[in-house]
């Protein structure tokens, strides 16, 4: 059965990105929540800094793939995305944004809202609508090393080092 692997903040470290990779199943959808690239602040100096590798994977990737640009992602270097993206996933409708800056409005319809920038993991309930942030696989703030999971109507949050399900919610169904 597919699923959804949920990241965001890998700020050009193709060791993260090929991490993700991994996870990714042959159905499986990919939602990144920003800053996939930093191409605005990324260190050309350190060699597991490869944005141009991921973009080039990326036009290559046969999975489903949702992405929307965060506060250090340069427009013009993966043209034509968003700042905030909805879109309907295994049944769930989701609202895919970075976190930064954030004004738009909830659709009454959103199940699910996933955003990233803090680089910092959560997963909560509010209002009857589910909040994930994935944290991030290259650069954590409390080094734990996170990712997302949708799978059968369960929003999990995983550590990657150790395979453990940190926190789990059932997606609820809007009336």
């Amino acid at each position: 059965m597919a699923k959804l692997i949920v990241t965001a903040d890998v700020h050009g470290s193709f060791g993260a990105w090929m991490t993700i990779k991994k996870l990714l199943g042959p159905y499986d959808h990919l939602a990144v929540a920003g800053d996939l690239f930093d191409t605005r602040y990324g260190d050309l100096k350190d060699p597991d800094f490869q944005p141009g590798e991921i973009k080039k994977d990326l036009s290559e990737l046969k999975n489903p793939f949702y992405y929307v640009y965060g506060n250090c992602d340069v427009k013009s270097f993966y043209p034509d995305q968003k700042n905030s993206l909805n879109f309907d996933c295994m049944g769930t409708k989701i609202l895919l944004h970075h976190g930064h800056n954030f004004t738009t409005k909830i659709p009454a319809d959103i199940q699910l809202v996933i955003q990233g920038h803090t680089h910092i993991a959560s997963l909560k309930t509010k209002d009857n609508i589910i909040f994930l942030n994935p944290g991030s696989l290259a650069v954590p703030r409390n080094n734990i090393y996170t990712y997302g999971v949708i799978e059968n109507k369960k929003v999990k949050l995983i550590n990657i080092k150790t395979g453990e399900t940190l926190i789990s919610l059932t997606a609820m169904t809007k009336q």
